[in-house]
């Protein structure tokens, strides 16, 4: 487990991306539909990258068997009156190595760096039913509200989000 800096963050953009585009073929509620093309998966994480230059984001890799196998963030870009906040944005973990406690590492890991910057509130956002839904409440994450018909499906349907917060 490891925090990325831009240069770090650049050299990983394909193995970022391979992450990105496993997750949305898997049906993940992650902003993008399927097929998600190389170049869009490619040009999300150069933004990134940019924002990790520029102090506004923390971007954490997880290893396993030698090969990344998931990704979270943490925007730290918050409103001047909520320095105490950051978000945690992308949980992914490419569908080959999900129910191997990577999820919940990075999870962990993501706390842990909030704390050690004095940060003392987390907040996230995932889809109504998704198995992340179900990581965030064994951490303890409390439930702030869900939004209807938030987000479309792969499907084509849509679906509920919901907004979790923690206090450190």
């Amino acid at each position: 487990m490891e925090a990325l800096d831009a240069a770090a963050a650049a050299s990983a953009e394909r193995n970022l991306a391979d992450i990105l585009a496993a997750c949305v073929a898997d049906g993940a509620s992650v902003a993008y539909q399927a097929p998600l093309s190389p170049e869009t998966a490619r040009g999300f994480w150069r933004k990134i990258s940019g924002d990790v230059a520029m102090g506004n984001r923390l971007l954490l890799v997880a290893w396993l068997d030698g090969r990344m196998a998931g990704t979270a963030q943490l925007n730290l870009a918050m409103a001047e009156n909520q320095p105490h906040r950051a978000v945690v944005e992308m949980l992914l973990v490419h569908p080959g190595y999900r129910r191997r406690g990577v999820g919940r590492a990075l999870m962990r890991r993501a706390e842990q760096a909030a704390r050690g910057i004095g940060r003392s509130l987390l907040t996230l956002d995932t889809r109504a039913g998704d198995a992340a839904e179900r990581l965030y409440r064994s951490l303890g994450w409390v439930e702030a509200g869900r939004i209807p018909a938030f987000a479309r499906n792969a499907d084509g349907t849509f679906g509920d989000q919901l907004f979790f917060y923690r206090s450190l």
